[in-house]
């Protein structure tokens, strides 16, 4: 049986510019403890033309959880301004809490 990782790597080969399916490809990586990959996916999402912003909050936690909290910092705040420019108060204000606990 394949893997939900597996099946959302089928899903993408027809489906490639899902923003969704991407982010949740990553969290599968994440989890399975591939964390490069995971934050591949995860800055594809961020530089896309249309960023994605959960994606920010994400590898932010990522980030933080490996030890690279300044690279996390930069990203929350990164993630922050995104969400703001996309009317998106609520993921910036969960960004913003992630950001003070860092610093």
């Amino acid at each position: 049986m394949a893997s939900r990782r597996e099946k959302l790597e089928v899903m993408l080969q027809s489906s490639p510019d899902d923003q969704m399916l991407r982010y949740m490809l990553a969290m599968e990586f994440d989890k399975e403890g591939n964390s490069q990959r995971s934050l591949e996916l995860f800055d594809g999402l961020m530089t896309a033309t249309t960023p994605y912003v959960p994606a920010y909050l994400m590898a932010g936690q990522l980030l933080t959880r490996i030890g690279r909290v300044e690279d996390a910092k930069k990203t929350f705040s990164s993630g922050i301004q995104q969400a703001q420019q996309q009317n998106n108060s609520h993921a910036a204000g969960e960004m913003t809490g992630f950001l003070a606990a860092l610093n």
